[in-house]
């Protein structure tokens, strides 16, 4: 009797957890996209609420937006982490690098902003995150927008210019053939308007053999001011956290490439770095991330 009163117990604890849960779809653009939105039990529109983007392939589910998500969850703070969807109808898990490839960086910018106008109906202070390319693709929302549309922002290990430039001169090395050429073959099919002219690519981001759009390879691999991060930053009007990894081999110079940002902007940029973590900032590093944003949460309410 005992064990069954107990278990009564454990499921009832559980019932509000699992409530506070919840798959949502928004249309962007004519394609479906997915989320999942986690909410402390009491929630109300002065809770703090989080819209969180991955990185380069990735999905919402992805262990870095979880662990942080419901690290946050147990710290009052609600989140909407979401599934750009990359050219694709409620796409889920990692990109398929078998599938086509014909999506470009700033199609991101228009679904943040649908997921950032959804969570300003629910939340009156709510902040714009970003992982990895994710934290670029949110700088490039918060420069292109004229009024601030978030209260702040958190940019987690966020890629910088060097690391873009690191991709394009380690493509030969990677892939076995220069990269040039086909920037070429893709600069003059976009000039003749063929932007969607499929190429056969020896690599694209992480995957071989690759079919991709000629739009698609010069968005990731052409020359673009919106790959410095730090410089989109500088332009922006919300408060903005930076968080790095002092054991990121993706992209290390994080801290680097924002300090000079920081000690000028007058405290409106603020940058921290997390011992011992890397680039996906696992298991307990996850409650870093989140003391961080907590903190940075107190600051600008």
């Amino acid at each position: 009797m005992r064990w069954l009163m107990g278990l009564a117990v454990l499921l009832a604890l559980e019932g509000p957890a699992s409530a506070a849960e919840q798959e949502l779809e928004l249309s962007v653009d004519g394609r479906a996209t997915l989320a999942t939105l986690r909410a402390p039990a009491a929630m109300t529109p002065d809770t703090p609420l989080v819209v969180m983007t991955h990185g380069t392939l990735a999905h919402k589910d992805m262990e870095v937006i979880q662990g942080v998500a419901k690290a946050l969850e147990q710290r009052g703070i609600a989140s909407i982490a979401h599934t750009l969807s990359l050219g694709l109808d409620r796409r889920k898990g990692m990109y398929d690098c078998a599938a086509q490839h014909d999506y470009v960086v700033e199609d991101a910018a228009s679904e943040i902003g649908a997921w950032v106008a959804r969570a300003r109906g629910m939340s009156r202070l709510v902040i714009a995150f970003g992982h990895s390319r994710g934290g670029n693709q949110v700088a490039r929302y918060l420069a292109a927008s004229e009024t601030p549309p978030v209260a702040g922002a958190v940019l987690l290990a966020p890629v910088t210019a060097k690391a873009e430039t690191d991709l394009r001169a380690s493509y030969a090395r990677t892939y076995g053939k220069p990269l040039e050429p086909f920037l070429e073959l893709a600069t003059k099919a976009i000039a003749a308007g063929r932007g969607g002219e499929w190429m056969d690519v020896p690599g694209f981001i992480y995957c071989r053999n690759a079919v991709v759009t000629a739009r698609a390879l010069m968005s990731f691999y052409g020359p673009d001011s919106g790959q410095d991060t730090a410089a989109l930053i500088a332009r922006v009007k919300p408060p903005v956290l930076i968080l790095a990894a002092t054991k990121d081999t993706v992209v290390p110079d994080v801290a680097a490439s924002f300090a000079s940002l920081a000690g000028s902007s007058g405290g409106r940029v603020q940058l921290d770095t997390i011992e011992d973590a890397d680039h996906f900032f696992r298991d307990l590093f996850a409650e870093d991330v989140a003391d961080r944003i907590a903190e940075f949460v107190k600051q600008i309410r």
